[in-house]
């Protein structure tokens, strides 16, 4: 087996490895793989496919983290519109109870809501901020 072929099935297994667990740094690490299977097809020692290797993957896993470090969190699971399509929609309060919830009925089903915190519950039209648990904390519209 030549040493292009190895550098290729390395590739091809890095690849399956991250279609499985959705890992992105192996994405790069193939890369690098990808990289050494050319040098080798360009006729390079072993030693330097080694290298080439090493830092085409390595440099491409260190820049991908450097660029994540420098992106905002996202907001947390429980705000977030792609995680939870209910955060945005919106429900009708008609009254709120002695202990700061009130019941609606959203999605066919009766649901608790509470205020976020900070804000006083009033009664109308309310924006879901957050799902916690099967709460839906709401804003005044």
């Amino acid at each position: 087996m030549t040493d292009s072929t190895l550098w290729w099935l390395l590739t091809g297994g890095a690849i399956v490895v991250e279609l499985l667990t959705g890992t992105f740094y192996l994405l790069m690490l193939a890369i690098g793989l990808a990289c050494a299977a050319l040098a080798a097809h360009a006729g390079a020692s072993q030693v330097v496919q080694v290298l080439v290797a090493a830092v085409i993957g390595g440099g491409a896993v260190a820049i991908w983290h450097y660029k994540r470090t420098k992106q905002p969190p996202g907001p947390p699971v429980g705000a977030n519109r792609d995680v939870n399509l209910d955060v945005g929609e919106t429900v009708f309060v008609e009254a709120w109870h002695a202990d700061g919830t009130a019941t609606v009925k959203y999605r066919g089903a009766s649901w608790t809501v509470v205020p976020r915190t900070g804000s006083t519950p009033s009664t109308g039209q309310h924006r879901v901020a957050e799902v916690v648990g099967n709460r839906l904390v709401v804003d005044k519209i």
